[in-house]
């Protein structure tokens, strides 16, 4: 770096003691003067700021290193006030420096774009990233009219000017727009069908709006959900307006007869009328599989929540006195240091922390409970020691709060394998489920009061979505190699003991007339398929009909053909082959498949890339696979469905739209939601255009 100045350069007298021959001069100098102090100490001087700097004190020389950092590293306050304006005048067009002294310095620096060292500014560019900024990060509209906004992107470059809100609401629908194409024609090539994730949400305004998120597998055999529409409905909760709704967001993406399931997150009162009324009206215009037996399909999260939920409020007084006696604990360190005290004295072994919880999460009630539990001693002889407190539950209370952790362990532990699978498929839940149907049923028989009754009103809920979503839930696992039927029938054994025959013939009946289904009514080819069946009648049609001119000719050469077209000997095994078919048909897949020996069961298995290899083998059963194991058994899971979180979230179902984006056109709430989800599986921006040549920007 050079500095430039029209200061003197001290005399002989005022500059430093000559050094060894050969060393040039300390660039330093240009900048500083020498002037001597009281003592025979010399100062070195900033010729900008004017501020000094100690140099030398008698014989002994401090150097210039502490002299290079306060010029290099822009210690210098004139230094840097001119490097603020340089930056702010490399941004517009270039032009020439007004004002400046000849003691201002000449920084040299070369201003690069990280990775793109001839990045071109592009306005277009600029203003998809802000669109896209606005609609990754939930930003209001109108903070591209905030002043303070406005300044910090005009910092960045003057040349970029900020739309307004109405252009930037046109911005945002062009990028949904080309998206949705993009999406459109994804969907045009997945091989099976699309099972669709609906959700119910409510405004201020009373208005009601309706998510279609669907989920598929791919020709991949990777599992994908993409939000479908966001649309807003007069009576969300009627079983018209939605059966109205899917219909005409199945129009819109070309998948009218590609249909399979639908899973409601929604209260499960009514679930059965509800259920019912839908697949009614869906059913006229669409093709159910398995005459809408699987149709569908209850989130298997909102079981789980609204289980805890009523078994945390059975005992809500407890829970109050246990919450109000952690807010006692934590209100001082005193009486946190007098409480660890009793903990240690009474040689309580937790290492758990007491900790209040979020009434909207029931998982942190749990383990509010949890740990309180460990505790209940202490908390009994805090209340003898302290007259101020006076919440410490009953011995029966805690008796209550340690039945009741037992069966929310359950659920814990089942929502935290679920919310721990990156992309969970429909087999993974029948094990959660079974499990605690089972563990269920055998508590309502304790012989405890206190066990059977918690144990009574949890059943009560969950074996309605059990009698719903069983079935569903079994096939699914069935498409599992390591468990088939097996499975099944060893769950039903514990569950139903000498009726599970029965429970299990209905789960072997599904399944073979599901199969047939699929091999009976194949799915509308997409064009893969399409290409693959085209090569394949062309086969035929030439091993089958050969030109007539060519047919005796082929007879008369049969015997005589050399050893190179024995492949052509062989269309008389292929045609004997073919007419064997019919008279001896092969084996269902089906059973092959049910026969087979299960494969060993290890942690890094992958149901959908052991479908991926074994598609050859059973091409009819893996189309059947493809669509079940695809079925969105939870509405927070998948790709893009949402945090872990919401796999603990205290509600009916509905959820409430911002008052913000309450207040904005349908279509453009519609376009935000969508386009957010999309854009999230893509970079969030391409690489800037470059110039042909390397342009250095000097200063």
């Amino acid at each position: 770096m050079e500095l430039t100045s029209d200061a003197e350069i001290p005399n002989e007298e005022a500059t430093p003691p000559p050094r060894r021959r050969g060393r040039k001069k300390s660039q330093v100098w240009d900048h500083f003067t020498i002037e001597n102090v009281s003592g025979g100490c010399t100062r070195a001087c900033c010729k900008l700021c004017k501020q000094t700097f100690a140099y030398s004190s008698g014989s002994k020389i401090a150097g210039t290193s502490h002299l290079k950092r306060h010029i290099t590293q822009a210690s210098c306050p004139m230094i840097k006030n001119e490097k603020r304006s340089r930056l702010a005048l490399t941004a517009g067009n270039e032009s020439e420096q007004d004002g400046g002294s000849s003691e201002v310095p000449q920084l040299k620096r070369r201003y690069r774009v990280s990775g793109y060292p001839n990045a071109l500014f592009d306005p277009e560019r600029s203003l998809n990233c802000l669109a896209k900024m606005i609609i990754l990060h939930d930003y209001p509209l109108h903070i591209v009219e905030q002043p303070a906004f406005v300044a910090f992107v005009e910092s960045l470059n003057p040349r970029f000017k900020v739309l307004d809100v109405g252009s930037m609401e046109g911005e945002i629908l062009a990028i949904y727009q080309r998206e949705k194409e993009n999406l459109v024609q994804t969907f045009a090539n997945i091989p099976g069908r699309i099972s669709l994730a609906i959700g119910l949400w409510t405004t201020s305004q009373t208005l009601g709006y309706i998510s279609l998120a669907g989920q598929f597998i791919d020709s991949d055999w990777k599992l994908h959900r993409r939000m479908l529409n966001f649309m807003m409905v007069s009576s969300p909760h009627s079983e018209n307006a939605l059966s109205e709704a899917i219909s005409l967001s199945l129009s819109d993406w070309n998948m009218k007869d590609r249909l399979f399931t639908i899973t409601l997150d929604n209260d499960c009162s009514s679930h059965d009328i509800y259920s019912a009324n839908l697949r009614d009206h869906l059913s006229n215009k669409h093709t159910l599989m398995l005459r809408g037996q699987l149709f569908v399909v209850r989130c298997y999260a909102h079981i789980l929540n609204v289980v805890a939920q009523d078994v945390i409020a059975s005992i809500h007084g407890t829970v109050y006195n246990i919450r109000e006696s952690i807010k006692f604990v934590k209100a001082s360190p005193s009486r946190e240091e007098k409480f660890a005290e009793i903990s240690l004295q009474l040689e309580i072994p937790s290492t758990k922390t007491l900790s209040l919880d979020m009434t909207t999460q029931w998982n942190t009630t749990y383990t509010m409970l949890e740990a309180a539990l460990e505790y209940k001693q202490a908390f009994t002889v805090l209340e003898t020691c302290d007259d101020n407190y006076n919440e410490a539950p009953s011995a029966e209370d805690w008796r209550k709060v340690e039945v009741v952790c037992a069966y929310l362990k359950l659920l814990y532990d089942s929502a935290n394998v679920i919310a721990g699978t990156a992309e969970p498929t429909s087999n993974v839940f029948y094990h959660e489920a079974w499990k605690i149907q089972h563990e269920l049923v055998n508590a309502i028989t304790s012989e405890d009061p206190m066990i059977s009754n918690v144990a009574k009103d949890m059943h009560e809920k969950f074996d309605k979505y059990w009698k719903d979503c069983n079935l569903v839930l079994a096939i699914a696992v069935v498409m599992d190699p390591r468990f088939k039927l097996k499975l099944v029938e060893f769950s039903f054994s514990k569950i139903y003991g000498e009726d599970s025959s029965r429970y299990l013939k209905a789960v072997s009946d599904g399944i073979h007339e599901l199969y047939q289904e699929y091999a009976a009514q194949p799915l509308p080819l997409t064009p893969a398929y399409v290409e693959q069946a085209e090569e394949a009648n062309h086969a035929g049609a030439v091993a089958t009909n050969p030109p007539s001119n060519e047919t005796e000719k082929s007879k008369k050469n049969a015997t005589a053909a050399p050893v190179g077209n024995a492949g052509d000997r062989l269309l008389d095994f292929d045609m004997y082959l073919s007419e064997i078919a019919v008279t001896q048909p092969a084996r269902p897949e089906i059973e092959q498949y049910l026969e087979e020996a299960l494969v060993p069961r290890h942690p890094e298995f992958e149901i959908l890339n052991w479908w991926k290899v074994n598609s050859v083998r059973y091409p009819t059963l893996s189309k059947m696979a493809r669509d079940v194991l695809g079925i969105p058994m939870f509405m927070a899971a998948g790709p893009g469905g949402g945090s872990a979180s919401s796999v603990f979230c205290v509600g009916t179902g509905n959820r409430v739209l911002d008052e913000y984006r309450s207040s904005l056109r349908p279509e453009l709430v519609e376009a935000l939601f969508c386009a957010k989800d999309w854009l999230q599986y893509q970079p969030i921006v391409d690489a800037p255009a470059t110039s042909p040549a390397i342009v250095k920007t000097e200063m």
